[in-house]
């Protein structure tokens, strides 16, 4: 564990209670930075909302922008969370920033706080833009403190974080459409209709105008690169750099959001191409994993994607790409405790890849546990001791191409062991 997040977990609330009276009061004392920062694009949904925010990013620093970014977790280090003007905060301007946090903090939790401490920092910092991604859910998440955000972009909704936000879809649409405030316009990725109508009612009921993917803009692959059309405009796009064809509705819904912010087409099309987000479909192929897999001439990818819709993502690349090139395929998988495992092996179970089911620090589901529910969903699963073991099995198995997917904190660890896998 790194020294930022050692500090924080040692000196504040190791819980998750959304209510933002807490987060009022805290800025208060600070404040109210976040009615000090450059203009606002406040993100929400389930599941992209990183990387919408890394193509925003790259397409608007490619606007010759400087571009403040919000986003959680992380994945080596604290500092991934904040970046101030396009560079990682630094360990003494984070801890200067924490220690003014927590002299007035009180009993703040470690979100609360470092979410005062990013809005302190990019508040005394000058940028053009500030990107700031949702924690958990909306209303009541401690950045919908932003009361005027230019604008509000609405990622997928799906179902996660069920002890928090229940499973009622449109109940976790209504929530995720907290961030849209009055006036201020809101894109909208493409939503099942549920989710959609109740996305809809929440901006009727505060006059946020709407711009919703599969209605008033679409995006789509075409001989290789992107299409997109508006009810204004057609883009011949480069395809992201992204990987997975889920980032093609990805980078659809960040070309509407940077077309809304005004920025031109040629920084849009070089931010596509530029886009960074580490642990969605990364291909491994340096550090100790990657030399190990290479030397077996199998292929390595690590994916984050912890729910069902990322499973399913997940599923449909790995469909597009063994139909084009088959070999076995295993799947190294670590899931926090709290995860609906079952759905997320039941969007999996076509790929015909065998399960290795392993820990990782913190409340990750039991290695025994996961397999025999990847077993009730009709994949082939055993139990390893770790990343390393698993690998190593695999590989002695057969296998020319390896998934290491399910948490993001096992992506982490993953990456910290082999820091050269690790753009940032």
């Amino acid at each position: 564990m790194d020294p930022i997040s050692e500090r924080l977990l040692a000196r504040h609330p190791q819980r998750i209670d959304l209510s933002l009276d807490r987060m009022r009061a805290l800025c208060a004392a600070l404040g109210d930075p976040q009615h000090r920062l450059p203009p606002v694009v406040h993100v929400a949904g389930t599941n992209g909302k990183g990387s919408t925010v890394a193509l925003l990013r790259a397409m608007a620093e490619a606007a010759g922008l400087r571009v403040h970014a919000y986003t959680s977790p992380h994945l080596v280090r604290f500092n991934e969370r904040i970046r101030l003007a396009g560079r990682l905060i630094e360990d003494q301007a984070l801890n200067g920033v924490l220690d003014r946090v927590e002299a007035v903090g009180g009993e703040a939790t470690v979100f609360e706080s470092t979410t005062a401490a990013a809005f302190l920092a990019m508040s005394e910092t000058p940028a053009d833009l500030a990107l700031i991604e949702v924690g958990l859910g909306g209303v009541l998440d401690a950045t919908n403190v932003i009361e005027r955000p230019l604008l509000s972009v609405i990622t997928p909704v799906d179902l996660d974080h069920a002890e928090f936000l229940g499973t009622d879809l449109a109940a976790i649409a209504g929530e995720k459409a907290g961030v849209l405030k009055s006036g201020a316009p809101g894109v909208v990725a493409r939503q099942r209709p549920e989710a959609m109508a109740a996305i809809e009612r929440a901006a009727a009921a505060v006059a946020a105008p709407l711009t919703v993917m599969g209605t008033d803009f679409d995006a789509w692959p075409e001989n290789g690169a992107l299409a997109f059309q508006s009810t204004e405009r057609f883009l011949d796009l480069p395809a992201p750099a992204l990987a997975g064809g889920h980032q093609f509705d990805n980078a659809g819904l960040a070309v509407a959001a940077a077309l809304e912010l005004g920025l031109p087409e040629a920084a849009i099309a070089q931010g596509l191409t530029t886009a960074v987000w580490p642990a969605r479909l990364q291909r491994l192929t340096a550090g100790s994993y990657g030399q190990t897999a290479r030397a077996a001439d199998a292929e390595l990818w690590l994916d984050g994607g912890h729910n069902p819709h990322a499973a399913r993502a997940l599923a449909e690349f790995l469909a597009a790409r063994q139909a084009r090139a088959p070999m076995p395929l295993a799947l190294i998988v670590g899931m926090l405790g709290n995860k609906d495992a079952g759905g997320f092996f039941e969007a999996l179970k076509d790929t015909g890849g065998h399960v290795f089911t392993v820990p990782f620090d913190g409340a990750a589901a039991d290695p025994t546990a996961l397999a025999a529910v990847a077993r009730g969903h009709g994949l082939g699963a055993m139990p390893a001791a770790s990343v390393t073991q698993a690998l190593d099995r695999a590989l002695a198995l057969g296998a020319g191409r390896v998934v290491i997917c399910g948490s993001l904190y096992l992506a982490g660890e993953v990456l910290g062991a082999s820091p050269d896998t690790w753009p940032t």
